[in-house]
């Protein structure tokens, strides 16, 4: 795995010293100190400062240069120009990783920027694997290791977090406590001045106490590394990732439907989307699957039991399936005769299963137990309302022994407040993950379910297309030579054909007389669109005339046009119009891409046309696409029904939309120079894709 060298020596320290330890109750030093004392950590400590003997009943080190050589790690809290000195002379001493504790550098600007870069830079030139600056410390509970200022101990456990902010690290800590949650390691990445998210993954990935891997980003480091490490690390174990910042005020200064589109967010998106990432948007979720990848077996499939015994919410589980990819198991005709052997004789004996309000412990445990030997069940969800009859405490332990009877996972949901608390305790130590209602439990077996399909889906095939790259870079030389930033449509039609893209027939008529002799050519009906190095939005200024069917109409037509352009647009220089051939009934779509400053080429697809940007139904992915990638776009956009075909038309020819995305994906990596480029609208049908027109942005200078 991609990590550094010796971030092994930051997890697994055989010796560590707190430059800065304080012998002052509540200083940062002391706190830090006393956790790592508290952890029962067993290694050799050095608490290092100028002016005590002992701290903590332990003896102190002067300095840095009083320590030994080869101490695997150094905790800082020490102010923050004394940071990058510190850096300097614990690599001297052969110091192999370093947390550093202190904020006041990046995250504050102008010096601290500076002060950071000065770390950063001495941390790289001694291999020192640095955490921070700027954060809570880590904690790895199976060596005992705290080197953090949180207050308390956590549990051990299987799922490692990580966050790029400490003050969240300090709230989950004490909200883990009070749901008795264990974690393996527990990593505050702060400023990320030489860790980052990928190294914390990557390592991850490895450790043989974790099982699953949760983290809090606000960005990430190096987009392509981060997509290549995630990629792997999800194969391996369970990823589950929250994203906070959805907005890009870059967006706003876009000058396409693509760059207009295509924001920081949707890039995150798709990022995770390709690498296997669970992503979720709220921290509750975050936990919720965590708690869930932590104890329960993955599905074999999407099929979910419901057992309740209120009507009522397995309705509400029922709806949240439908909703969800999940699919309500049938229950097979021996398994419902079986059913009706053991519940009374008004119980629902189909999916979702009632065994009825006055069901004791038993009933629970005897439907459950028929509706898990069912092969098509995958998963079962428990739901249990209290009520006067229904022990809650003792369904709660049913629960439990009958799913340790089966390797099948099983999720419960306790409906009420103190009435069910010790019943979710119960559940919640024996590893039966609980929830407070029946949606979060659903979503949480579809996540199971969805990563299951992850593992198991083979690996993308990327694929590359035949081009003329010398052809499309003198068209891109020329234009740079010319002074455009913007290559409009007639002007990147060579572009197009050095791709092999399928384009109508086009041409650039100066006059009424050659566009109607085109038309001719070309053959009725056609398709009229202003040509002008200013003019990209062609329909701002009425710019395009469809279905023409006469010589009289394109007449009319390219008068109107060029007419209408130039009193709309004075400072634009007309070069007439172009005349292209109508495409029967095909749909309109839009495929472009945009340069992501983190990940890269960014691709979308969606309804073309110039309501884009109003409907926003887009898909996106980041290039390179796989042939799997293009197909997944095309089919997740919410009008697919409208190019699969609707009241008897036929579909769209998807081959060809694909062609064109891997095209798409395949320009953008060859050209870096390019910025966005856009085709819209391309014109689908049943025999084939089409690029109407086409825009490319070039990058500044």
């Amino acid at each position: 795995m991609d990590y550094h060298d010796n971030i092994a020596a930051l997890f697994n320290p055989q010796s560590v010293a707190i430059v800065g330890a304080s012998a002052t109750t509540g200083k940062i030093g002391n706190v830090v100190f006393a956790n790592l004392l508290q952890a029962g950590y067993s290694g050799r400590v050095y608490p290092v400062n100028p002016k005590s003997d002992t701290i903590l009943g332990c003896p102190v080190v002067r300095n840095i240069a009083e320590l030994p050589e080869g101490v695997d790690l150094a905790v800082l809290c020490i102010p923050p120009a004394e940071v990058a000195g510190a850096v300097d002379a614990l690599g001297q001493r052969g110091v192999k990783a370093v947390v550093v504790i202190t904020a006041g550098f990046r995250e504050v600007g102008g010096d601290g920027w500076f002060m950071e870069e000065q770390v950063k830079n001495l941390a790289n030139k001694h291999g020192i694997a640095l955490l921070g600056p700027n954060c809570l410390g880590l904690i790895n509970t199976g060596a005992n290791l705290n080197t953090t200022f949180a207050v308390g101990q956590p549990r051990k456990g299987n799922i490692a977090f990580f966050s790029q902010s400490g003050a969240l690290c300090v709230s989950i800590l004490d909200w883990a406590q009070e749901r008795n949650l264990g974690f393996s390691k527990f990593i505050s990445i702060g400023n990320k001045a030489v860790l980052d998210e990928s190294d914390i993954l990557a390592y991850l990935a490895e450790d043989p106490d974790t099982k699953v891997i949760i983290g809090y980003v606000e960005g990430v480091e190096s987009g392509q590394r981060f997509l290549k490490v995630a990629r792997s690390v999800t194969r391996e174990k369970p990823v589950i990732m929250i994203k906070s910042g959805k907005t890009s005020a870059g967006a706003k200064a876009a000058s396409s439907h693509t760059g207009a589109m295509a924001g920081a967010d949707q890039a995150y998106e798709a990022a995770f989307a390709q690498t296997g990432i669970i992503r979720v948007h709220a921290l509750r979720d975050l936990f919720n699957l965590a708690q869930a990848f932590s104890h329960q077996p993955l599905p074999h499939g999407p099929n979910v039991a419901v057992v309740t015994n209120s009507g009522g919410p397995g309705i509400l589980a029922a709806d949240a399936c439908e909703l969800s990819r999940l699919i309500m198991a049938s229950i097979s005709a021996p398994a419902v005769e079986k059913l009706k052997a053991i519940l009374p004789p008004f119980a629902a004996f189909y999916n979702p299963v009632d065994v009825i309000g006055d069901a004791k412990a038993d009933r629970f445990a005897g439907a459950m137990e028929i509706v898990l030997q069912e092969e098509n069940v995958h998963s079962m969800l428990v739901l249990v309302s209290p009520t006067a009859r229904t022990g809650v405490d003792d369904v709660a332990r049913e629960i439990v022994n009958v799913a340790k009877r089966h390797t099948k996972p099983v999720f419960a949901c306790l409906m009420g407040g103190p009435a069910v608390a010790a019943g979710r305790d119960i559940l919640l130590n024996a590893g039966i993950p609980c929830y407070d209602f029946p949606e979060p439990a659903i979503k949480a077996i579809e996540a199971l379910s969805r990563y299951r399909e992850w593992r198991e889906h083979s690996l993308p095939v990327e694929v590359c297309y035949r081009r003329d790259i010398g052809r499309a870079k003198a068209i891109l030389q020329q234009a740079r030579e010319q002074g455009l930033q913007e290559i409009v449509e007639f002007q990147a039609h060579g572009l197009l054909k050095a791709y092999e893209l399928p384009i109508p027939e086009t041409r650039l008529c100066r006059t009424s007389d050659e566009a109607i002799a085109a038309a001719r050519q070309i053959g009725f009906p056609v398709v009229l669109k202003i040509a002008s190095p200013q003019i990209s939005h062609k329909s701002d200024v009425g710019g395009v005339k469809v279905n023409l069917k006469s010589p009289e109409e394109v007449q009319a037509a390219f008068l109107d046009i060029t007419s209408r352009a130039q009193r709309l647009r004075k400072e634009a220089y007309i070069m007439g119009c172009l005349v292209q051939g109508m495409v029967p009934g095909g749909k309109e779509v839009i495929i472009g891409f945009k340069r992501d400053p983190q990940f890269g080429p960014m691709i979308i697809f969606g309804l073309g046309g110039i309501y884009v940007e109003v409907l926003k139904d887009i898909s996106c992915r980041l290039a390179p696409l796989s042939l799997g990638d293009a197909q997944a776009m095309i089919r997740e956009i919410r009008s697919f029904p409208l190019l699969r075909g609707v009241r008897g038309e036929d579909a769209v020819n998807f081959t060809a939309l694909e062609d064109i995305l891997l095209i798409m994906s395949q320009l953008s990596l060859d050209f870096p120079e390019i910025y966005e480029a856009e085709f819209n609208p391309v014109l689908a049908s049943s025999k084939g894709a089409w690029v109407a027109d086409v825009r490319v942005i070039l990058s500044p200078d």
